[in-house]
C-alpha cells in the first residue's frame, strides 16, 4: 500500500523525462498509473464487504514512534475508489484540453504528487503522516490554482487559498497534538477505541475547535468558503479534480474519520450542524447569483460540503448512510458536470450562461451527459442523486439540535440546487443557438469519456442503488459510525414527509430556474452587503498583517544593535521569570552566608563594572572591563577551579590587548543616547543580570544525575596514571575539548601577532585622536586641511560615553 501511495511521486519525478518522448500522449500514459490503481484497490472488494480493517505498516520514525501507516477500510477505500477512478478520467481529459500547452509536463508533475497527497491523506492511520498529506495537498493545490501564473487572478487566488488552508493547518496540527496528548497515542484506530476518554477530557473542547478549524478552513466552510469559488481561476482539470474527489473533501474526510472518537457530544452536534447547514445555504444563494458556470459549480459545491458537515453533525444511523450516498453522488455528478463546463468552453470560447444556448445540436453527447448529471445535482428521480438528498432529507428530520434550523435551510438550498441543476444543465444546451466566439462542436473523445462514465453512473446507480448501497455506501457509513450499518438504498421509499418537500422544492425551484433574470435582478440590492462579506474581512486581514510587519520592522529591526540586544533580553527575561515565578513558585528565600574576601571580589566587579559604564575614557573603560575580568577569575580560583581561572587570566589579558591595540581605530560615535535610553538600558541590564542571579542560585542546587567527582577521585590514579584530578579530567577524559581550547588559544596568538607586526600602519597622520587617552567633550571639530580624507562642510560629530 505504500507504494500505491508513493508511485505517484514516483512518476511524478519522471514526468519530464517520458515528456520528451511521449509528447502529446503522454496524458495517456499517466491515466494508466490511477487506472491502474483502481483496479488494484478493487481488488480489496471481498475484504470490504466482510467489514475488515487492512493495515500495512512501515517504520518511518522509530526513535519518534512515528510509523508509515496505511489503513483500508470502508471510509478509505470509497475515497481511494474515487481518487483514483475519477483521477484517470482527469488526466485523459487533461490531455486533451490543454494540448499544445508549453507547461503541460509541469501540470501532469503537480497534478500526480496532487493525487499521491490525497491517496496518502485518506489511508494514513498515524497523525503524523496524515498532517504531512494534508499539507501537501495546500502546496500542490496552489500550484495548480496558480498554474497560469502569468494572470493576476490566477496568482491571487492561488495564494487565498494556500493562506486559508495552510492557517487552518497550524491550528489543525494544535488539535492533533492535543488529541495525541488525550488519547496516548499518534494513531488513529488506537484513538478511535478512546473516545470516552477523550470526550471526558479537559482539553477535548480545545482540541475539537482546532481540529474543526483545520477541517473548516479546507473543506470551505463559512466563513471561510470565498477562497473555493476562487479557485476556479484554475485549468478546469484541476477544478473538476479538486470539487469532485480531491481538496476540498478533505476536510469533511478528516471528520469523518474522527466522529467515532469525536462525535456525539454536544458540541459536536451543534456546531456542525450549524456552519453546515449555513455553507450549505450560503453556497445555494451564492451559486443561483453567478452567470459563470465553473461559479455556479464551484458554489454548489458549497453547498454539498456544508451537506455532508451538517449529516456529520447529526450523527444518527441515517445521517450515516446518508453522508456516504451523498458523497457518492456528488462526487460522480460533479466529476462529469465540471468536465461538461470545460468542454463547453473550450468548444465555444466562453463559460458565462447567458451567452449560451442550442448547443444540443453541435454537442449531442455533452448535452446528453450534461442532462443526466444535473438531473443529480437537482436531485431528481431516477438518478442517484434523488436517493442521497432523500436520505438527506430524512436525516435532517431526525436532527435534535437546531431541528428547525437546520431543516429550513435544508429545504431552501434544495429549492436553489434544482434551479442552479436546471441553469447548468439547460440553458446552455436547449433553445436558440447563441453566437459564440468559437464555432461550437463536439469534444474529442479524451474529454467525453469521463462526463459519459460518471454520468452514467450516476443513472445506474440511481436504477441499481442496492449495487451502490453494497459495495460503497455500507462499509463507508460503517466506518463513520464506528459499528456495522445495514444499508438499504431504494429509489421510492413510498409518500414520506421527505418525498413531499423534495416535490415542494421542485415546484419553487423550476419556478426559480424559469425567472433566474429576474431573481438575479432582485438580488443585486445585497451586493453592497455581500460585497463587505467575510472575503472582505479576509483583505483587511491581510492589509492589517502587511500594516504589523511594517511597524515591528520600523520599531524592532531598525538596524540598532542595542534595540536587538534589548529586545532579546528582555523577551528573554520576561519569559523565563514568569516562568520560574508563576508557574514553579520560585521565590527570594535564600540566607546569604559569604565570607568578606569573596565580599571584597564582588564589590571589585560591582565597582569596575560601574566605571565602564560611566567613564569617559576608552582606556579607563578597557581596564575598568579587565578588572571585571580577573575578578571573575579570582571566584574560579576560590572555589576550587584553577584551570578556569587561568583560562579566564589569559583570555582577559588577550582580550585587553586586542582592546588597546584597536582602541584608538575606533570611528567616533555619531551621537550620545538620550536620558530615555540610558534609562531603559539599565533597567535591562538590572532585570537581566538578575535573572542571570536567580537561574545560577537554582541550579545550585538541582542535580538530574548523580555526581561524577567520585568516579573522578576513584579512577583518576588507576586509569589515568594521575594524582591531580583535573589535569587528568583535562589531558584524558576531555583531550578534545582541550584540544580545542589550545587551537583557539594559538589562534588569538596569531592573530595579535599580525596586528603588531605584520599590518603595523602607525602613520601619526591618520587618526587626530592618536595618542590621545581621554576622550574629548561633545563639541564641533574643525578638520584640518591637511588631511584630505575629511569634508569640511561634514557636520562635526558627537563622541558618546563609553
Amino acid at each position: 500500500m505504500q507504494l500505491a501511495v508513493l508511485s505517484g511521486f514516483l512518476l511524478a519525478a519522471l514526468t519530464p523525462f517520458l515528456s520528451s518522448v511521449f509528447h502529446q500522449r503522454l496524458g495517456w500514459l499517466i491515466a494508466l498509473l490511477p487506472a491502474g490503481l483502481a483496479i488494484w484497490f478493487a481488488s480489496f472488494l471481498p475484504q470490504m464487504l466482510a467489514g475488515e480493517v487492512i493495515i500495512h505498516e512501515w517504520a518511518w520514525i522509530p526513535g519518534l514512534d512515528i510509523s508509515l501507516t496505511f489503513v483500508l477500510d470502508g471510509l478509505s477505500f470509497l475515497f481511494a475508489m474515487l481518487i483514483t477512478v475519477i483521477g484517470s478520467f482527469v488526466f485523459l481529459y487533461a490531455s486533451e484540453y490543454l494540448k499544445g500547452h508549453q507547461d503541460l509536463h509541469r501540470f501532469y508533475m503537480v497534478l500526480l504528487a496532487f493525487m499521491a497527497s490525497m491517496l496518502g491523506l485518506v489511508l494514513s492511520d498515524s497523525l503524523i503522516t496524515l498532517f504531512v498529506f494534508w499539507e501537501l495537498t495546500s502546496i500542490t493545490s496552489y500550484l495548480l490554482i496558480g498554474f497560469n501564473h502569468h494572470e493576476a487572478s490566477a496568482r491571487k487566488a492561488a495564494l487565498q487559498g494556500l493562506i486559508i488552508t495552510v492557517g487552518g493547518g497550524l491550528a489543525l496540527l494544535a488539535g492533533m497534538v492535543m488529541l495525541a496528548m488525550i488519547g496516548g497515542s499518534y494513531s488513529i484506530q488506537t484513538l478511535l477505541t478512546q473516545g470516552e476518554v477523550i470526550q471526558n477530557h479537559p482539553l477535548y473542547l480545545a482540541a475539537l475547535l482546532c481540529l474543526l478549524g483545520g477541517a473548516f478552513t479546507k473543506s470551505a466552510q463559512f466563513p471561510f468558503h470565498f477562497w473555493l469559488p476562487n479557485a476556479m481561476a484554475a485549468p478546469t482539470p484541476v477544478s473538476s479534480y479538486l470539487h469532485s474527489a480531491t481538496m476540498v473533501k478533505a476536510g469533511v474526510y478528516l471528520l469523518a474519520r474522527l466522529s467515532p472518537s469525536l462525535g456525539g457530544t454536544e458540541a459536536w452536534q451543534f456546531i456542525l450542524p450549524l456552519f453546515g447547514a449555513t455553507t450549505m445555504f450560503v453556497g445555494a444563494f451564492m451559486g443561483l447569483r453567478s452567470t459563470g458556470i465553473k461559479k455556479l459549480l464551484a458554489y454548489s459545491t458549497l453547498m454539498a460540503l456544508g451537506t455532508l458537515t451538517l449529516l456529520l453533525g447529526i450523527g444518527t444511523e441515517t445521517a450515516m448512510i446518508a453522508f456516504a450516498a451523498f458523497l457518492l453522488g456528488h462526487s460522480l455528478y460533479k466529476g462529469a458536470l465540471f468536465m461538461i463546463a470545460g468542454a463547453v468552453d473550450h468548444s465555444t470560447g466562453t463559460k458565462e450562461v447567458p451567452e449560451l444556448g442550442g448547443l444540443r445540436k453541435a454537442m449531442p453527447i455533452t448535452a446528453a451527459a450534461a442532462f443526466i448529471a444535473g438531473l443529480s445535482l437537482a436531485g431528481l428521480p431516477p438518478l442517484f442523486g434523488f436517493i442521497a438528498k432523500e436520505m438527506m432529507l430524512e436525516a435532517v428530520l431526525e436532527g435534535s439540535q437546531l431541528l428547525t434550523y437546520t431543516l429550513i435551510l435544508a429545504v431552501a438550498s434544495a429549492m436553489l440546487g434544482i434551479a442552479i441543476a436546471g441553469v447548468v444543465a439547460i440553458k446552455p444546451f436547449f433553445g436558440e443557438l447563441k453566437k459564440t466566439p468559437h464555432t461550437p462542436h463536439e469534444a474529442h473523445w479524451p474529454m467525453l469519456v469521463g462526463p459519459v462514465v460518471l454520468a452514467g453512473l450516476s443513472l445506474f446507480f440511481g436504477l441499481f442503488p442496492q449495487f451502490a448501497g453494497s459495495l460503497l455506501v455500507q462499509g463507508a457509513a460503517s466506518s463513520v459510525a464506528g459499528q456495522p450499518l445495514e444499508v438499504s438504498l431504494y429509489l421510492w421509499h413510498g409518500v414520506n414527509l421527505p418525498l413531499i418537500l423534495s416535490i415542494c422544492s421542485l415546484i419553487v425551484g423550476a419556478l426559480l430556474f424559469w425567472r433566474w433574470d429576474a431573481y438575479r435582478r432582485l438580488i443585486s440590492v445585497l451586493d453592497p452587503m455581500i460585497a463587505r462579506g467575510p472575503e472582505a474581512g479576509y483583505f483587511k486581514f491581510m492589509d492589517g498583517m502587511v500594516k504589523t510587519a511594517e511597524w515591528q520592522t520600523r520599531v524592532l529591526q531598525n538596524g540598532s544593535m542595542r534595540n536587538y540586544l534589548s529586545v532579546i533580553l528582555m523577551s528573554f527575561t520576561l519569559l523565563v521569570g514568569y516562568t520560574l515565578f508563576a508557574r514553579y513558585q520560585i521565590h527570594w528565600n535564600w540566607v546569604l552566608d559569604f565570607q568578606w574576601h569573596e565580599l571584597i571580589i564582588a564589590g571589585l566587579l560591582v565597582a569596575a563594572t560601574f566605571v565602564a559604564c560611566s567613564t569617559r575614557s576608552r582606556l579607563g573603560a578597557v581596564a575598568a572591563m579587565g578588572v571585571v575580568g580577573f575578578a571573575v577569575a579570582l571566584i574560579f580560583i576560590l572555589f576550587s577551579a584553577p584551570d578556569l581561572g587561568i583560562t579566564q587570566v589569559l583570555v582577559e589579558t588577550l582580550t585587553v590587548m586586542l582592546l588597546v591595540l584597536v582602541l584608538f581605530r575606533l570611528p567616533s560615535f555619531v551621537s550620545l543616547s538620550t536620558p530615555m535610553q540610558r534609562a531603559r538600558d539599565i533597567a535591562v541590564a538590572l532585570l537581566t543580570g538578575g535573572l542571570m542571579t536567580l537561574l545560577m542560585m537554582i541550579t545550585i542546587d538541582v542535580q538530574l544525575f548523580p555526581s561524577i567527582s567520585e568516579y573522578m577521585v576513584a579512577n583518576s590514579q588507576p586509569l589515568a596514571y594521575g594524582r591531580n584530578i583535573v589535569n587528568v579530567i583535562l589531558v584524558d577524559y576531555r583531550a578534545l575539548d582541550t584540544l580545542g581550547e589550545i587551537f583557539v588559544l594559538a589562534l588569538a596568538a596569531l592573530g595579535v601577532y599580525a596586528m603588531i607586526k605584520l599590518h603595523p600602519e602607525t602613520d601619526p597622520g591618520a587618526n587626530t585622536l592618536a595618542g590621545s587617552l581621554v576622550l574629548p567633550e561633545p563639541q564641533a571639530q574643525t578638520p584640518t586641511s591637511s588631511d584630505p580624507s575629511v569634508d569640511p562642510a561634514a557636520p562635526a560629530s558627537k563622541e558618546s560615553a563609553v
